[in-house]
């Protein structure tokens, strides 16, 4: 038997990429052929353990993991979706390895019969005469409890007599024990009249679509009245039911009956290429989905790029649908079809359902690339960053710094590096003010701006491209006092950024930036700023802890710090070390500084 070949490279690239999210994969071959389908939970843990070599044997999944050439995901809401999803699919295309394990069986669906007095009942048979069909449902547990709700909350017949009122009115038919016993309200013979037999219906109606809150809080009414009647065993059965019902999902967003034949298209896109996803939809269900990615050559506008499309995919799967689901209308439109921007629904929820998907296809490719070629992502990102900032070159090295006290004491400042937008954490520096007293942010940053580049011009370093200032105007009209001081006022690029609504403030420029809240370049500042502060914060922490300590137990002649934290962390607490025995201070810092300290503490005034 021969070893399997080496898989390609795109499949190590898919999998590292995958989203931790429900939904459905597809495996195909090299001839672009889909040989298996199936549904996870977790896409990237489900899809990643068919390549994990303990779990692989000389079986079937041996032999269908060997062709698998590419690999294809839908991501959905919830495992229920991705289970009836799974099953659509694989009627449609009949994978060579499901065959064996999937039965074609259909699921079952609440019809509310086309009748006068219309029946509510289950079946797997949809037929067109005018009724009503909720489903498919996924778990039949959840379809029955469903109907016996309904039948509890509702009087309904469930006799299959034709109540015309014709023959209501000849008097044909005669109550049976249903009545007799509660569950139904005889309209056989007009004791119920076909207004109020409605009313139910449509209740009903808002029930499986969803709308629980009534039939909840009726439970819950119903549940309370038979605690207080100390019907226990009653109220827990309600209790039962309501804790089903809230569980319950009424509607799968991936299938709908009453949506025919449609197909759906969105875009998204970014200055290097758009993203358009197809999903095709026949009798409900979705029955294929693709994404395509279109490089933009000559900066084309999504719209012409979307009816392009929508126009090629269509050719492709060899769509007839006459009616489009897009989230706009775009110039270019096909003759004698129904472009629809749904704005709630279901349609609405199958849009939505696409956005998803090519926006985690976006992402995936983004990943990938960055993992074949991290600095052409680092460079893009750069050259994105020169453009929004104004900057003379790519920021390849930036510098970024954020100022620490607490109340004025304990004042350090940080300084973090980024180089090709990624942390240089060998390159980061903390410094304690020097010049300054009190809570003055203004002159340690000038203080800190001022040895930094003082410094590095006295050492013949390299500047950086950009200077980011964690502080808004003061902040950076400060540092640019040092610059000037320096010289280097406009040799590096500077600017600030304030917390409150992420605005960028350039060296004499009164009106702040604001830059898209998308944007990758805000986000490479925002990433220096929280790093910074992180970096900053860390310091300030342990330089408090050190003057803590130093402030109590240095002050005793003879113990340095070493020893009173090695004390601190032994005994919890200086009250502790002061009531504690000759051994045990001995145990921890040795005879000669346990008689020290014991000499000490004995002649403190009590």
């Amino acid at each position: 038997m021969t070893a399997p070949k080496k898989r390609p490279e795109s499949i190590d690239l898919i999998l590292k990429t995958l989203p931790h999210k429900p939904g459905v994969y597809q495996f195909l071959d090299d001839k672009d052929v889909i040989i298996y389908v199936g549904k996870a939970k977790d896409l990237k843990k489900r899809v990643s353990s068919y390549f994990n070599k303990d779990r692989q044997t000389w079986g079937k999944v041996y032999w269908m993991v060997k062709r698998i050439a590419d690999i294809r995901t839908l991501v959905v809401d919830t495992e229920q979706d991705a289970f009836l999803l799974e099953n659509n699919l694989i009627k449609k295309y009949q994978p060579r390895y499901n065959v064996q394990l999937k039965d074609d069986k259909t699921f079952p669906w609440i019809c509310i019969r086309n009748e006068p007095f219309p029946r509510v009942f289950s079946t797997r048979n949809v037929v067109k005469d005018g009724s009503q069909y909720f489903g498919p449902y996924a778990s039949g547990r959840l379809m029955n409890t469903l109907l016996e709700l309904i039948r509890q909350l509702y009087p309904l017949r469930n006799c299959n007599l034709n109540l015309s009122p014709e023959n209501i009115r000849k008097k044909k038919f005669r109550l049976c024990l249903e009545y007799h016993i509660g569950n139904c309200k005889g309209p056989c013979e007009g004791l119920q009249t076909k207004e109020a037999y409605q009313e139910m219906i449509t209740e009903i109606r808002d029930i499986i679509k969803g709308n629980l809150q009534g039939v909840a809080e009726q439970l819950k009414n119903l549940m309370h009245a038979y605690a207080g009647r100390m019907e226990f065993e009653k109220a827990h059965l309600v209790k039962e039911k309501l804790m089903l019902l809230e569980k319950y999902q009424s509607k799968s967003t991936v299938v709908n009956p009453q949506i025919a034949n449609v197909d759906v298209f969105t875009i998204v896109s970014d200055p290097q290429a758009a993203y358009v996803n197809f999903l095709k939809v026949v009798n409900g269900a979705i029955i294929q989905a693709h994404t395509v990615e279109i490089k933009k050559i000559l900066d084309e506008p999504d719209d012409e790029l979307f009816s392009k499309a929508i126009f090629n995919l269509r050719e492709r799967f060899q769509s007839n649908a006459r009616e489009l689901i897009v989230p706009f209308i775009p110039a270019d439109r096909i003759e004698n079809l129904v472009y629809t921007c749904p704005q709630r629904g279901d349609k609405k929820k199958l849009l939505e359902l696409s956005e998803r998907n090519v926006q985690y296809y976006r992402t995936d490719k983004e990943k990938q690339k960055e993992l074949v070629d991290p600095e052409r992502h680092s460079k893009r990102i750069l050259e994105q960053a020169k453009k929004d900032l104004r900057l003379p070159d790519p920021p390849v090295r930036i510098e970024c710094f954020d100022n620490s006290n607490l109340q004025g004491s304990q004042a350090v400042s940080a300084m973090v590096v980024f180089t090709n937008g990624r942390p240089d954490k060998k390159e980061y520096r903390h410094y304690n003010i020097r010049t300054v007293t009190g809570p003055d942010d203004f002159a340690s940053m000038e203080e800190v701006i001022l040895r930094r580049y003082k410094r590095m011009l006295d050492e013949n370093k390299a500047l950086p491209q950009l200077i980011v200032i964690d502080g808004g105007k003061g902040q950076l009209s400060a540092a640019v006092k040092s610059l000037e001081s320096l010289d280097l006022r406009g040799k590096i690029s500077i600017i600030g950024i304030a917390k409150r609504l992420e605005e960028i403030y350039f060296p004499g420029d009164p009106l702040p930036l604001y830059l898209d809240k998308k944007s990758e370049t805000l986000r490479l500042i925002q990433q220096l700023r929280d790093e910074a502060h992180r970096f900053g914060i860390t310091h300030h922490r342990k330089k408090r802890q050190k003057e803590t300590i130093r402030s109590v137990l240095t002050d005793i002649p003879g113990i340095g710090y070493e020893t009173a934290q090695k004390l601190l962390w032994k005994f919890k607490s200086v009250k502790n070390i002061s009531k504690a025995g000759f051994d045990d201070l001995a145990g921890v810092a040795g005879k000669a500084k346990a008689k020290i300290i014991s000499d000490y503490f004995r002649n403190q005034p009590s």
